[in-house]
């Protein structure tokens, strides 16, 4: 019950920091991940764009739009989604024949439970080789610091033919590094620091290491994707607002 209000005020002062009263408008837009047709625009951003039904955000729903386009049979499939909460875990929830969720708790060995969420580091997961069918995640891999071995370690819990697909902050051109870890002291190359909201951790918690680039293609090549790609499909989705998504397959 504590954690429910807890998630209900953080969910307040979210929303209200949305809000723009001079953008705010109701319009017509059918919701990718519950099929809802009035979106809500409390501010003109992306994460402004609100589903008026399930909540999802433009993030969210282009992520929605993203997947329906591979026509997966959800109801055979493993997933795992690299959060534990929110619009696009209720989506996968009522689609997927299994799903685990994951968080990460410095407190609680790797691979232990809380709430029945696994305790997991994209870097060192411990599920077995070609567990799943399909991976998502929402901007996560920005606020991973060793981004290579955490690909790696998707691709490695991939079946065959398994699913990648995820969003993060991508711009033209080569990869940012903001931030990175050498010889255990973490080291920023660009000042200020960026940091990103988090729903556990609360607004401005987590460390942006990088902002990616198109090479982020290469860089899922390189740790063995045999098919990469960023695709820009539902960018003019929802007025404009929709965001170009990174796909991938084992």
């Amino acid at each position: 019950m504590v954690n429910g209000y807890r998630d209900l005020i953080r969910s307040i002062r979210a929303y209200w920091r949305l809000i723009s009263v001079a953008e705010f408008k109701i319009c017509r837009g059918k919701c990718s991940l519950c099929g809802f047709g009035l979106i809500v625009q409390f501010s003109a951003t992306e994460m402004g764009i609100r589903c008026a039904r399930c909540r999802a955000s433009a993030v969210h729903m282009s992520l929605g739009f993203n997947i329906a386009r591979l026509n997966l049979n959800f109801a055979s499939m493993r997933a795992f989604e690299m959060s534990s909460r929110g619009p696009f875990v209720n989506f996968l929830k009522k689609r997927a024949g299994a799903l685990e969720l994951l968080e990460y708790w410095p407190d609680i060995p790797l691979g232990a439970e809380k709430e029945g969420i696994s305790c997991q580091n994209v870097e060192q997961l411990t599920f077995r080789d070609s567990s799943f069918h399909l991976c998502t995640s929402t901007e996560v891999f920005e606020h991973v610091s060793d981004d290579t071995r955490g690909f790696s370690e998707i691709h490695r819990v991939l079946k065959p033919g398994g699913w990648l697909v995820f969003s993060v902050p991508l711009k033209d051109g080569s990869t940012l590094t903001r931030a990175e870890i050498i010889d255990g002291e973490l080291v920023h190359h660009v000042t200020p620091p960026e940091y990103h909201d988090d729903l556990l951790g609360g607004p401005k918690t987590v460390l942006a290491y990088r902002t990616y680039g198109t090479d982020i293609v290469e860089k899922l090549e390189n740790v063995g994707f045999r098919i990469a790609g960023i695709n820009d499909c539902a960018v003019d989705y929802l007025d404009g607002h929709g965001r170009k998504i990174v796909v991938a397959q084992k």
